[in-house]
């Protein structure tokens, strides 16, 4: 039989979805896996691990071989779970080339080799620490359908649960660092940018645009989303900066009250990942009907500088008497002791707080 007769017939035996490396094709034949012996004294229980690997060969392709007692005796040496998983795959057939024999050991030979192939496995250790970043760092790859899974100290944490913390951020802070209602808190700063320089030039602007100047998220929020989908990303271009507002992720009047919550949480929480990452945060306030005071301060500090945007209540009176309360609340709950006003003055009285306006990327002091 030629090859690439051969290589037809090996493939119509390998079930659609499993990938065999064009290598792997064998030049002289095939062995029904119905023929192969499991060792009747194998002390190795392979029952976990076989899904595990049949996940693995369908997602990579069969990459490794088979190591069988002779020609005359297909008894498995080394193999007992991949030829499982085979099975579960739905393969009937094992091309010879994926197969090692033992002819040239004796019966002792092959026994040893057996126990030292179980064995050797279950000696390495890992660093838990470094395997997990890589973990963290495969986007496109759900680990545990390999059996990549953690355990903390605290409580298990597998790959359900740490793909849940990933999606939702919720590894970006720790519990110790949020208040009693679950907001990350930040710490107090004494920030005066020269400028506020919009997050859709962060990336493009150079180093020295940024020195001394602020970092704002007062833009639609498409713009800036990214930043809460892959924080890490964007560390760099926004550590030059001599500091940088909290995300204003909005609070729209009609959006439900837990969604309005959600979006400040997610801005406290980047604030509080950012700081910890050595950046200087100031706090972006913002809120809706007055139900909102509940929960839009929380985290924030008191006695110190925080931003906020009038941009919004300009030219709509309900939106600026809205605007209006809630600097009120803002002010007698956090009792800031600056205020960087983006958008500019709208007649409010910060009183003897001091209060910084913005306009068209320079500043206007009072």
């Amino acid at each position: 039989m030629g090859s690439v007769a051969l290589s037809r017939r090996i493939s119509a035996q390998i079930p659609p979805g499993i990938f065999v490396s064009p290598g792997a094709l064998p030049i002289g034949g095939q062995l029904r896996l119905s023929d192969i012996v499991p060792y009747e004294r194998n002390a190795r229980d392979n029952a976990r691990a076989v899904p595990k690997v049949a996940e693995s060969i369908r997602e990579f392709g069969f990459r490794g071989t088979i190591v069988l007692r002779s020609h005359g005796d297909p008894t498995i040496v080394c193999g007992h779970t991949r030829v499982a998983a085979l099975k579960q795959l739905g393969w009937t057939e094992i091309p010879d080339e994926l197969i090692t024999w033992c002819d040239d050991l004796t019966d002792d030979e092959v026994k040893a080799l057996r126990i030292a192939d179980n064995k050797t496995g279950d000696i390495a250790t890992y660093n838990r620490s470094m395997l997990r970043e890589e973990v963290r760092g495969l986007k496109d790859f759900d680990m545990a359908r390999f059996g990549c899974e953690f355990k903390s100290a605290h409580r298990p944490v597998g790959a359900e649960r740490l793909r849940t913390d990933r999606a939702y951020n919720l590894d970006l802070v720790s519990r110790d660092d949020c208040d009693g209602g679950g907001f990350p808190t930040l710490d107090g700063e004494d920030a005066k940018p020269r400028e506020l320089i919009g997050f859709n030039y962060a990336k493009s602007a150079g180093a020295d645009a940024k020195r001394g100047n602020g970092c704002h998220f007062f833009i639609d929020d498409y713009q800036f989303e990214r930043v809460w989908a892959n924080p890490g990303k964007y560390l760099d271009a926004l550590k030059p900066f001599g500091c940088v507002l909290t995300p204003d992720f909005s609070l729209y009047m009609d959006m439900p009250a837990p969604m309005q919550a959600w979006n400040r949480y997610r801005s406290q929480a980047l604030g509080r990942y950012w700081q910890d990452n050595g950046l200087t945060v100031v706090p972006t306030l913002s809120w809706a009907q007055p139900e909102s005071y509940a929960f839009c301060f929380e985290g924030v500090p008191r006695h110190s500088t925080v931003a906020t945007s009038t941009v919004g209540g300009k030219g709509d009176a309900h939106a600026l008497a809205v605007w209006m309360d809630g600097m009120r609340e803002a002010m007698r709950r956090v009792e800031p002791s600056r205020v960087l006003l983006h958008g500019g003055d709208v007649g409010f009285d910060f009183g003897d707080t001091e209060a910084i306006q913005y306009k068209g990327g320079g500043f206007h002091g009072r």
